[in-house]
């Protein structure tokens, strides 16, 4: 199962939040700082923080999606990985 069809985010790739970024948790989610781009990106929802946090314990951020997130919103957060990596908040690794 890969979701990156559609994507500029390779979904079967191995991904975490990059050691540049911190998360401080909020009511909404949380906000993460990029220390060296000086980025600030809102993540709108307490499941998409737990995905990110989490995404390093797995193979691939399809293996974290399927996991992790009910399967109607796969490609939903599949996007929001993808635009969290275009920020540079996520590294491969």
């Amino acid at each position: 199962m890969s979701l990156s069809t559609n994507l500029d985010f390779d979904t079967s790739a191995s991904w975490q939040l990059s050691e540049q970024v911190s998360l401080r948790d909020e009511a909404f989610g949380a906000l993460a700082y990029h220390h060296g781009n000086r980025r600030l990106v809102f993540l709108k929802s307490p499941e998409l923080v737990a995905l990110v946090r989490r995404l390093a314990e797995f193979d691939s951020a399809d293996a974290a999606i399927e996991a992790l997130t009910p399967p109607a919103q796969h490609e939903r957060y599949a996007r929001a990985l993808a635009s969290l990596q275009r920020s540079e908040l996520l590294s491969g690794r």
